[in-house]
């Protein structure tokens, strides 16, 4: 099958605060090691996604669901030539909270104890929540998606465990990415990063891949997208985005966006428009 049947969407529904969700039929795309700041629940329709989590390969193939919490590295890819075809919400940590809370005995922040769940009903649910949403179906979306994240947090949730720095490493490694985040568009080199922390560039990376599952240029790149991400939500176009968050131009933002989000900025950002247009003429 050509690249050219590779689709995606990636949009949001105005009666679904908080939450992103995406359709999509991917076959050679491969996803970079990332995060996100939301959690991941992806119903495989067909196919197989492989995508490494917490140390190894995750197979979700049709009838599961890859379920990946909020912070957490991971990649994605085909594991079959037909690639793979799959709904995926993604709640913000809050929405999955407030329904933990009122629906569960989980106390504390919520999260996915295994990251893959053989569960056609769940998967079922999920693709149910998008169709509604695209029909414009606020009733149904809204409590399609309490019933499954409920049904997931019953079925797989548990008590996130609390990141603490309890080693000299860890709190390095904090120190360097608090340092990143405020020079995203004119980082320091890995050299100057190390002495400026009073550690060799070696113990740098070790504990920064120690402490976020990636070396810091990865953590960087992540980091950026994320900030272009809240940019193009505001109306920042993606040139001015790109150069904002240092990237060198529009295609060098295109790429990574693309290999981390999965469309690139000009069709999310469209789609953000096409529910803020809708949101004004309700109004």
């Amino acid at each position: 099958m050509a690249a050219s049947a590779e689709q995606a969407r990636h949009w949001r529904y105005a009666a679904l605060p908080g939450v992103d969700l995406l359709r999509a039929r991917y076959i050679h795309k491969t996803f970079a090691r990332h995060t996100h700041e939301h959690f991941v629940i992806a119903g495989i329709a067909e196919g197989v996604d492989v995508f490494h989590h917490g140390g190894a390969d995750q197979y979700a193939g049709p009838g599961t669901l890859a379920l990946v919490n909020p912070d957490t590295p991971h990649t994605g890819r085909a594991g079959v030539p037909e690639g793979w075809r799959y709904g995926a919400v993604y709640p913000a940590p809050e929405v999955v909270a407030d329904i933990a809370a009122e629906t569960t005995a989980i106390r504390g922040a919520p999260g996915f104890v295994r990251p893959v769940l053989d569960d056609p009903h769940a998967v079922a649910l999920v693709h149910r929540v998008l169709r509604a949403a695209e029909e414009g179906n606020a009733l149904a979306a809204d409590t399609l998606l309490r019933v499954a994240v409920t049904r997931l947090l019953r079925l797989n949730g548990g008590r996130l465990p609390r990141r603490a720095v309890r080693t000299a490493g860890a709190g390095t490694a904090a120190r360097a990415r608090a340092v990143l985040e405020e020079s995203l568009a004119d980082p320091p080199s890995l050299s100057r990063l190390a002495a400026d922390l009073s550690v060799s560039p070696f113990a740098l990376l070790r504990a920064f891949r120690d402490a976020y599952g990636m070396p810091p240029h990865a953590w960087l790149t992540d980091a950026r997208v994320r900030r272009a991400l809240r940019l193009l939500d505001a109306g920042t176009t993606p040139a001015d985005a790109a150069t904002a968050v240092g990237f060198t131009d529009q295609p060098h933002l295109s790429r990574h966006f693309t290999r981390i989000v999965g469309v690139p900025p000009g069709a999310y950002q469209r789609e953000r428009k096409n529910v803020q247009d809708r949101r004004r003429q309700r109004s």
